[in-house]
């Protein structure tokens, strides 16, 4: 189970690309987040893992929705269940994380998200923020 935070700000869309050190999908873009610990609040984790992946500081302000799907690789297969929360930008400064699972955060118009290479989770979000996916 992982937790995931949708930042938005000026019609833009935070996304993280995944690095190499990721099992699959690395060079695709996702939403902050990641691993919920042991006995950890979901939002906590959220907060947690946005701080981690982008150095900014957030709160959540509710939950955006569920998204459940089906890891399949020809070494592992699992289902994983990702709640994905609406998040406030409190302060920080973005930066990027070093030796983790994502290697650059940046911020893209929303209108342009057709042409970014993107996990599922991302189109599972905008569904939920504008009743939308992409082209």
């Amino acid at each position: 189970m992982s937790a995931y935070g949708i930042l938005t700000r000026a019609n833009q869309l935070l996304l993280c690309r995944l690095s190499s050190q990721v099992l699959a999908g690395a060079g695709m873009w996702t939403l902050p987040g990641g691993g919920i610990e042991f006995g950890e609040d979901p939002e906590d984790a959220m907060i947690r893992e946005v701080e981690e992946e982008t150095g900014l500081n957030v709160v959540s302000t509710g939950l955006a929705g569920v998204h459940s799907f089906r890891f399949d690789s020809p070494k592992r297969s699992f289902p994983g269940i990702q709640l994905i929360y609406h998040a406030t930008i409190l302060g920080g400064r973005l930066r990027h994380e070093v030796s983790g699972s994502t290697d650059q955060c940046a911020g893209h118009a929303l209108d342009a998200l057709d042409s970014l290479l993107v996990v599922e989770l991302v189109d599972a979000a905008l569904s939920m923020i504008s009743g939308r996916s992409r082209a």
